[in-house]
């Protein structure tokens, strides 16, 4: 990779795509064309790849029988070779409604045009003649004209014979833009049970277009989404959607020329409707995403098989390929990235993944607590509650799950384990949280029989010199664990795991005999940037009462720390994020490995598109302002590579994970769930590509 285009989109997996619509001239094909021109011009600067316009975009839709006159189907055909004619030179496939005559019938059809030539042509399947709509009266349905031509010999991109490809069954593919194949349906081709766009994707289409009229009545624009949004997820696609607008006839119907681009279920922008002038959704669209999603989710392709898709007895395309030549350098990003890919901007959002989130833990628990239950016998939860946030999460979910076992908290065994760096601070904390929320706890300083163990081992530390290497700070961390599982023997419990998704996937804790292991890991699924917003959701929601909300909101607020290694007078304390990274860029980089599978440039193009900017984008609802940063290029870059060593290198505590809930839909790092890998794999071609396709500055 060339370090010089790293800042283009289009070197990443994006196309720039726009859905649009205009003021149209009703029957008035040469105003049409100079009107969709125009845009065309304007969409070609800021680099857009594909453009959408609605429904018979040249005659305009609401004409009725005008449609079948001469005189406008003549003016249709030399308005089609204005717009390629005056496109010649721009960037953008151009996607336009005509009414076409072939053979004896006339079709709804949408041309595409690229580079001044005709690629080719789409008639719609399926015509609506029912309420409103009379489209059978004018025009013949498309969906048996697979494998047909299109016979105009005086339109640029025609063949020696004079033909161009007409049928529902044309695949549009971009042979310099990996992943970008476009597919073209029109306006009731969505409503149908099984779309045209349905079966292209299963051959392979990306991007699918709708050209629509679709005049507007109370809710239908809700129907629109819910159809766009659904063809999107189920096709593992793009989904764009372009209605008509102001101009067409409102004799008995009003439009609101409506637009909007959804990608695998999210919506990437709408315009406003009922537009006074033109207007376009402009975003960039991840091929790279959708070929992933689809290279991995195995259902995909084998429903391709199932439907015959492709196949010699079955159903088949035309993949037409043309060179889109797309422009190289920084044309910015064009969609939304949120700096916290685990945590979502919304706050209503936030709120219903936060009640999930909480839910699928306690139930999780609640269901390994009554499946180890006998007649005579319930197991207790035996847990270290460091006044962490971490152990502080755990804690709330155990209690609420011995609440709706209908068990007293104090089944719940919490241990505060001073060691050699425990602030005053969390050790109040933890005790404040503990006796509020009524469990049975006890202190257990592990000092002495960490200075025993460091003395025994001949380690300097043992005789109180100041040596704090990683076998001082295990020595504690694995004392710790040792308590916990030797009081569970003793009390007839279950060690809960406090250690997250995030800690695993940086190998942030230690292994075997230390905080790694435990009988039930209820935080295993959670990342770190989500634990804050979950505790804060409980106190909101009123989960618990009194004096433990005022605890939690106190736990929230402090640094992150291990607490391992004692700071001297005036010295700051041990901070986590010093050592391995902000958690910020590392669940950004996670969530974007772990979810996606994408390249380390990919990442570091999208974290700097993310984080370059304090007061660009939005922030989770509740994120203190003091803690809203910003990380430039060569900041994202070092954190990342210190992410791709330390998550491969840590693999082998990941396998041998004990059990939890998977409860983020960015995955999990169970070796039984969502991620297995060999722990004595390398790390090598990720830090090369990191290496090869981000600049150092």
């Amino acid at each position: 990779m060339d370090h010089g285009d790293f800042r283009s989109a289009y070197r990443h997996g994006f196309a720039r795509v726009a859905a649009c619509t205009l003021p149209v001239s009703a029957a008035d094909p040469a105003a049409n064309a100079e009107a969709v021109v125009e845009q065309v011009r304007l969409l070609h600067d800021g680099g857009v790849a594909v453009a959408l316009f609605p429904e018979l975009t040249l005659s305009g839709y609401a004409i009725d029988d005008l449609l079948l006159q001469d005189v406008l189907l003549d003016a249709v055909d030399r308005a089609v070779l204005t717009v390629a004619a005056a496109t010649r030179s721009l960037l953008p496939v151009v996607v336009v409604g005509a009414p076409l005559r072939h053979g004896n019938r006339l079709f709804n059809c949408a041309v595409v045009i690229h580079r001044g030539e005709v690629l080719g042509v789409v008639p719609k399947s399926n015509l609506p003649n029912y309420r409103e709509f009379y489209e059978k009266r004018h025009f013949a349905p498309g969906d048996d004209t697979r494998s047909d031509w299109f016979h105009a010999p005086h339109w640029p991109g025609a063949d020696e014979d004079g033909d161009l490809p007409f049928g529902p069954d044309l695949l549009f593919e971009a042979e310099d833009v990996p992943g970008l194949t476009v597919h073209v349906e029109i306006c009731e081709d969505m409503w149908v049970p099984v779309p045209p766009s349905a079966k292209a994707a299963l051959a392979g289409a990306t991007v699918l277009l709708n050209l629509s009229a679709s005049p507007i009545t109370v809710g239908r624009a809700e129907d629109r989404h819910l159809m766009a949004r659904s063809a999107s997820s189920r096709c593992l696609a793009a989904y764009l959607y372009a209605a008509a607008s102001l101009g067409e006839s409102s004799t008995d119907l009003s439009w609101d020329g409506m637009t909007m681009v959804y990608e695998l279920g999210d919506l990437l922008g709408q315009t406003e409707r009922f537009p006074a002038t033109a207007q376009a959704t402009v975003v960039d669209v991840d091929v790279d995403r959708l070929r992933q999603e689809r290279q991995r989710t195995g259902s995909f392709d084998d429903n391709r098989r199932t439907e015959r898709v492709d196949a010699a007895d079955g159903v088949d395309f035309r993949t037409l390929a043309f060179a889109l030549k797309p422009p190289s350098g920084d044309i910015g990003l064009r969609r939304k990235v949120d700096r916290f890919p685990f945590v979502p901007d919304d706050e209503a959002r936030l709120a219903l993944d936060c009640y999930e989130a909480y839910n699928i833990q306690v139930s999780g628990l609640e269901q390994r607590l009554r499946a180890m239950s006998t007649d005579t016998w319930q197991p207790k939860i035996v847990i270290g509650v460091s006044g962490g946030l971490d152990s502080t999460h755990a804690l709330i979910v155990a209690a609420k799950a011995m609440d709706r076992l209908e068990r007293p908290r104090t089944d719940i065994i919490g241990f505060t384990m001073p060691g050699f760096a425990t602030s005053d601070g969390t050790k109040a904390n933890a005790v404040h949280l503990m006796e509020s929320l009524g469990i049975t706890w006890e202190e257990l300083d592990i000092r002495p029989a960490a200075t025993q163990m460091l003395k025994g081992l001949g380690h300097p530390a043992g005789d109180g010199e100041p040596v704090y290497d990683v076998t001082f700070e295990n020595v504690q961390a694995g004392l710790r664990t040792d308590y916990l599982f030797r009081a569970a023997n003793q009390r007839g419990g279950i060690v809960l795991g406090t250690g997250d998704l995030s800690e695993l996937a940086l190998g942030w804790c230690t292994y075997g005999v230390g905080d790694q292991m435990s009988h039930y890991g209820v935080n295993a699924g959670i990342p770190k940037t989500l634990i804050q917003h979950l505790i804060r959701w409980v106190v909101s929601s009123g989960q618990f009462e009194g004096e433990v909300n005022d605890t939690l909101l106190e736990i929230v607020d402090q640094e992150i720390s291990p607490e391992l290694v004692p700071a001297a007078e005036g010295e700051k304390m041990q901070s986590t994020e010093d050592m391995v990274g902000p958690y910020a860029l590392q669940d950004f980089t996670l969530y974007h490995v772990l979810r996606w599978g994408f390249r380390p440039s990919k990442i570091a193009f999208l974290a700097m598109h993310a984080w370059a900017d304090v007061v660009a984008g939005d922030w989770p609802a509740g994120y203190p302002e003091s803690r809203r940063t910003a990380y430039d290029l060569p900041t994202i870059r070092h954190w990342m590579e210190v992410f791709l060593e330390r998550f491969f290198g840590n693999q082998f505590k990941r396998s041998a994970l004990p059990n939890g809930p998977k409860v983020v839909a960015g995955g999990s790092l169970s070796p039984r769930g969502d991620w297995r890998m060999p722990s004595d794999a390398s790390a090598r071609a990720w830090l090369d590509e990191l290496d090869a396709g981000v600049p150092r500055t």
